[in-house]
Formats: structure tokens, C-alpha cells, sequence
């Protein structure tokens, strides 16, 4: 029987994932499974040592009746030993299919965006080496290349806190053992062995781990090669406003290596187009940039991901499909809201209590304001209205009210190109 995780072993682990802060505050994700309350204890640990600090963040899915139940339980064993707790519940529908994979991207949304409000850098999963062994499986299943095969990343940069798996190296078994041996009491959730899921039919029928996570190991050094020559790139050939559009050399990517070249394509419609848990397909993007080296001035471009792709002063602008834009957002009076996923907006203080956040659309704001913008980039803008009267444009800095505009900052959930690949 596996004993439990030594705290040293977890201290190499953070410090290859560093750097981190002087006194650093990490927030850590826990669903009361033994696995994240492992985590939560060794990350408390080893803040503490640093005089730093931890919050653990439990999400509600409102999936089950028991959840909220569950999440109070988490919250007072924790605040028991003196770690902070804050649970966060999904307010929307009840998903109808893919209920994992969309429990999981609700999860990551809310994370993320409760880590941005507090400030905190760095979000700790408590994924492990059976985790990464059964998503290599999965993927080589789904016919992956070496961007799936590679796994899950040990850390991952995004527009707000980085993602950081310090356990991928841990065996299940001796994260169970930590909590057992600390006396912590955790919480075993059903769905973890329903058989209609695919991973649990994986996890109970068994992988051969180390074969796995060999083939994982070389997939992951050729991803990490990848991801360097990605974001060299992006770094040349993309230009991103903040009004949320991006400005594309399409020449210059034509004469990319062609994995390179449609993998900046696909990253910058998931960030343009606010993609959910689903990004365009492979074969989309292929025929799309086949189909953009023939685009001349004047020609409609295409759809896709929730973007709209044209033909633009001799680039490509790739900008919000205005169709694909999300709901209205009650704005509250010196409130920070959060719109489409991509804009978070300060608004401004003294606004109407009826104002709302939505498109600017053919709405035209005097003094030419938007007039750098694109035309196709304009109605995608985030403004902010009372009734049918247009009151802001935060990004262009134009108000008609006395309170001023208002502050927005494009923070899409994806970011363009991350850090690269980290292999722990």
C-alpha cells in the first residue's frame, strides 16, 4: 500500500511550476474527493512555510441534490484547519447531454473568474498520474495526435490565474493515503463510478499507466516544440486590438509549416470567437485557410467558431460574429461584470439602475470615436445602454453621460498563445 505524499516531494513539484510571488496566495480547486483535499493540505502546507495563504474553491454544479450539501461539509472541514473556503455555484440550465464535458467547462469558468476577482495568480487542480494515464487513453482512443497524446499540461497560462497540476506525478492511491493519514475525512461522489461515462469504464477496467504515460512523455517534448513555434508566430504575424479583434498576415502564415499554421488559425478563433469547451474543428480550419489564400478586397470572407474571417487592408481581420454574441448583462452602478466571455467591464458609477451591457450594433457614438475600429469589428463592440439609448463605449473612452465611460479590458478565456508546454 502506497504511504503518503512526502512534503518535499510536493515542494520540487511547485518549484518547477514556479515562479511564485514573495508570499504567495493560491487558490485550489476542491471537490471534497480525496484526491483535492490531498491537494488542499499540502498546498496549505507548503504556502504556509512560504507566508503565504490558500483558497479553496468548491464549485456547485446544482447537477445534484446532495451538492450543495457536500460543498458546506468541505467548507467546514476546511475552515476547521484554518484554510479559507468559498463555494461557487452554477446559476444557469441544468445541462441536457455531455454532461461531463460541459460540468467541466462551467467548473473552469467559474474558477477562473473567482480567482480573477480575488487577484490570485496561480489555481492549483489536483490531477494525477491515473488522471493523466486515463486522458491519454481517451484520446488515443479518439485518434488524437501529439497535441492530445501529450496529456494534460502541468501548466497552463490563461487570461487570468495559470492552471497548475503539481500532482501529475502522484499515483491516486498515495494521495488517498495523505488524507488517511492526516485523519481528514473526504467525500466520494457517485458519478466517479456510473459506466456510462467512458473514463470511469477506463478507470474501472484498468490502463496500463506507464505504457501510457511513456508515449504521453514523447507526445508531450514534440507538443512542447510545437508550442514554442506557435507563439513565436503568433508573436509575429498577429496584431490584437483591444476592442477584441485580431489582424492576421495571412502570407505569412501560408508559409508556416502547415501544423503550425492552422494551429495559429484554431487558437485564434477560439480567442476571437469566446469557444466554449468545444474548439473548431481540424478539418474546418484546413478547408478555411485553403479557402483564405484567394481572398482579395471586397470579398465576404467566412463564418466560423463564432467569428467572422475577411479580407482586410491586406490582412485578414478575424472579429466577433455578431450572431454568435452572448446575452445581455445587467451593468450595476460601479459594478464589474463580465460579457461574451471576453470583455470584463468596470462600470462606471451613477448609471442608470435599467443599464445593461450588449452589442453596439449599428449604433454609431459622434466625435469618431470607433472610427479606427473596422467596420465588420464595430457592432461587436461591448455598450452600455439604458432602454434603446446608447450611454458608453468603454472601449473607445466615449460616454454621453456625465459619469464617464467605464473601463473594459478584452480577457478572453483563451489566450492566443500560452506558455509552452510544461512536462512535470
Amino acid at each position: 500500500m502506497a504511504g503518503p505524499l512526502c512534503p518535499a516531494i510536493f515542494a520540487a513539484a511547485m518549484a518547477r511550476l514556479g515562479p511564485f510571488e514573495p508570499a504567495p496566495r493560491l487558490a485550489v480547486a476542491v471537490s471534497g474527493g480525496p484526491d483535492s483535499m490531498a491537494l488542499a493540505l499540502l498546498a496549505d502546507d507548503w504556502a504556509r512555510a512560504r507566508d503565504g495563504a490558500v483558497l479553496a474553491l468548491t464549485v456547485d454544479h446544482a447537477l445534484r441534490p446532495e451538492a450543495a450539501t457536500e460543498a458546506a461539509m468541505v467548507g467546514r472541514w476546511l475552515g476547521a484547519i484554518g484554510i479559507e473556503h468559498r463555494t461557487l455555484r452554477h446559476q444557469g440550465a441544468r445541462p441536457a447531454s455531455r454532461i461531463q464535458e460541459t460540468a467541466r467547462h462551467i467548473r473552469y469558468e467559474l474558477l477562473v473568474a473567482a480567482c480573477s476577482a480575488e487577484g490570485i495568480l496561480h489555481l492549483l487542480l489536483a490531477h494525477h498520474r491515473d488522471d493523466q494515464a486515463e486522458t491519454v487513453a481517451l484520446r488515443l482512443a479518439a485518434g488524437s495526435g501529439d497535441g492530445g497524446l501529450a496529456g494534460m499540461a502541468g501548466q497552463r497560462e490563461t487570461a487570468g490565474p495559470r492552471l497548475l497540476r503539481p500532482l501529475l506525478d502522484v499515483p491516486r492511491d498515495q494521495l488517498a493515503a495523505t488524507v488517511r493519514a492526516r485523519g481528514q475525512p473526504s467525500i466520494t461522489d457517485p458519478s466517479n463510478a456510473d459506466r456510462r461515462y467512458q473514463r470511469v469504464r477506463l478507470r474501472q477496467d484498468g490502463v496500463d499507466a506507464d505504457e501510457l504515460l511513456a508515449r504521453a512523455g514523447k507526445a508531450a517534448a514534440a507538443r512542447g516544440e510545437a508550442e514554442h513555434a506557435l507563439a513565436a508566430a503568433a508573436a509575429e504575424l498577429v496584431w490584437v486590438a483591444p476592442e477584441g479583434y485580431a489582424l492576421l498576415d495571412g502570407a505569412g502564415m501560408a508559409r508556416l509549416p502547415s501544423n503550425v499554421g492552422l494551429a495559429l488559425l484554431a487558437n485564434l478563433l477560439r480567442m476571437i470567437g469566446s469557444a466554449g469547451p468545444y474548439g473548431p474543428r481540424g478539418e474546418a480550419v484546413a478547408r478555411l485557410a485553403d479557402a483564405s489564400r484567394g481572398w482579395s478586397r471586397g470579398m465576404p470572407g467566412a463564418t466560423l467558431a463564432g467569428c467572422r474571417i475577411l479580407p482586410w487592408r491586406g490582412r485578414i481581420l478575424v472579429c466577433r460574429e455578431p450572431a454568435a454574441i452572448g446575452p445581455d448583462v445587467q451593468a450595476t452602478s460601479g459594478g464589474i461584470v463580465r460579457w461574451d466571455s471576453r470583455f470584463t467591464i468596470a462600470v462606471p458609477p451613477g448609471v442608470p439602475i435599467s443599464c445593461r451591457v450588449s452589442p453596439l450594433g449599428i449604433a454609431r457614438p459622434d466625435s469618431g470615436a470607433i472610427s479606427g475600429v473596422p467596420g465588420p469589428a464595430r457592432p461587436t463592440l461591448p455598450a452600455l445602454w439604458s432602454g434603446d439609448r446608447l450611454l458608453a463605449v468603454p472601449t473607445a473612452g466615449w460616454s454621453r453621460t456625465g459619469h464617464g465611460p467605464g473601463d473594459a479590458v478584452f480577457r478572453p478565456r483563451r489566450a492566443l498563445a500560452g506558455g509552452p508546454f510544461a512536462v512535470v
